[in-house]
């Protein structure tokens, strides 16, 4: 049963226990004195009231849309200008208004206040889209030429400071994704065209720095994981597709130290990652979600380094390399790493100072073991550029990282009883094994045959698993 429905079927079913004589009329009466059905009315009075208001609303925009349509070839620049400010403006203000009045209101009912804030927010979310359209007018009205990359970033860029002002989850969300769309449709512009700096192109270069410094406020005024998780991927891809370090052979004859720092960067700035390091902040909000993180990055590096491929030497990417430092200065944001870096030495040095308040997360990957992975990712690459060809060496090296790494999710998986490190210990085993398999010329019986027990041993170490967790769960419950 619908607990939120069960006053309204009861008042329903009351009634036709009245008709049909099984409870007396003052019977009935104390079953609504005690369940309040006069507030259910009311509650239904209020919810239809809120959808005529929608739909006269929808119909009000829809009228001022065919008028402005209508007359838009006729107006001038200045009134178009005033008209769509005006609109922006409006829309924000109501909004603003109607969002911040449950909290100034102390004598509605808590339903009456959510519908109002709910109101609120939705007219502060059409007011971030009427932006982007406003934008794009502006620039057609006074023949403002630009790409659309700068549209978009100029866009994200607005929604931010909205939802910097006023903490609101989905205009977080907004203004990543909108300044993500900018980024990666500037991101060819940026590789392919001659240097002509702008502010878009400027953003576009430094797009890995921007993520990290204004996405993880955000999350921390918002208090949401999801623009945190969604501005650590941004400043993940940003870093990779910026540096460009794959396959590793690319910039070896200028620098061979970039590979290195881009792969390492991201996990060893998630695995120190701890929220205490903001002054105004004394609670671990983010910290075990920006070390599954570090998990993640961890995997993805050590995969594509296990393929052949990625140490072979050939043309990648969208330009070609560079052929001398000025130009890789210029190519690459070599500020971005100076300062990440840093931020990453504050953090190791904060987390080895606070080594001993050690968190029942680290069963398996502690401190040492990811050391000894950020080691080899810094210097089997660097040596393999700089010094001397390994790849033999590195293909086994990583090889056997990308199994440390899922032994060890599997390990504490089975220690901790979670299942989501469990499965993807075992996902990243059987992922390594096929990806094997498929890379190297094999005979099709031989692939037949290990697709056949990487099935079995999945769905029998699956069901081990689920049974020794439910023996768990039930001696914990006794």
């Amino acid at each position: 049963m619908n607990l939120n429905n069960f006053p309204q079927e009861l008042r329903q079913e009351a009634q036709r226990w009245r008709d049909e004589g099984l409870i007396s009329p003052s019977q009935y009466q104390q079953i609504a004195d005690r369940y309040q059905f006069n507030k259910i009315e009311a509650a239904a009075k209020e919810s239809s009231g809120l959808i005529a208001i929608a739909v006269g609303g929808l119909l009000l925009v829809l009228g001022v849309i065919i008028f402005v349509a209508a007359n838009w070839q006729t107006w001038s620049r200045e009134v178009k200008f005033i008209l769509l400010i005006s609109l922006f403006l409006s829309t924000a203000i109501t909004g603003f208004l109607t969002w911040r009045e449950p909290t100034l209101a102390k004598g509605e009912d808590k339903k009456q206040q959510r519908s109002k804030r709910l109101l609120g927010e939705g007219l502060l979310i059409l007011s971030a889209f009427i932006l982007g359209a406003t934008l794009m007018l502006m620039a057609q009205i006074f023949n403002i030429s630009g790409s659309a990359s700068e549209l978009f970033l100029a866009w994200g860029f607005g929604v931010l400071v909205m939802a910097y002002s006023l903490s609101l989850n989905f205009l977080g969300v907004l203004a990543i994704v909108l300044v993500q769309i900018g980024y990666w449709i500037g991101l060819r512009e940026f590789w392919s065209s001659p240097i002509d700096l702008n502010w878009a192109r400027l953003a576009v270069r430094h797009m890995s720095l921007i993520s990290w410094l204004l996405f993880v406020p955000l999350a921390y005024i918002c208090r949401s994981r999801v623009i945190f998780v969604l501005g650590a991927v941004a400043f993940t891809l940003s870093l990779q597709y910026n540096l460009n370090p794959l396959p590793l052979l690319t910039f070896s004859d200028v620098v061979p130290w970039v590979a290195s720092f881009a792969l390492a960067l991201p996990g060893a700035l998630f695995w120190s990652y701890d929220d205490l390091l903001f002054p105004t902040i004394n609670y671990r909000l983010f910290q075990p979600i920006a070390r599954n993180l570090a998990l993640g990055c961890f995997g993805v590096v050590f995969y594509m380094l296990s393929f052949r491929w990625q140490w072979q030497s050939f043309s990648y990417g969208y330009g070609s390399s560079p052929n001398n430092f000025s130009n890789v200065f210029q190519s690459l944001p070599i500020i971005d790493l100076g300062i990440i870096n840093g931020l990453a030495v504050l953090q190791w040095l904060f987390l080895f100072r606070h080594r001993g308040n050690a968190t029942r997360r680290e069963v398996f990957f502690t401190i040492t073991v990811i050391t000894i992975f950020l080691s080899f990712i810094v210097i089997i690459p660097f040596w393999h550029q700089a010094i001397g060809r390994i790849t033999e060496l590195g293909i086994f090296v990583f090889n056997v990282l990308l199994t440390t790494l899922a032994w060890g999710l599997m390990q504490e998986g089975l220690k901790l009883s979670n299942r989501l490190s469990f499965w993807c210990g075992m996902l990243l085993l059987i992922l390594q094994i096929i990806s094997r398999v498929l890379e190297y010329d094999t005979d099709l019986l031989f692939r037949s045959l290990v697709f056949v027990l990487c099935g079995s041993g999945l769905i029998s170490a699956g069901l081990w698993f689920e049974r020794r967790f439910h023996e768990r769960s039930s001696v914990r419950k006794q």
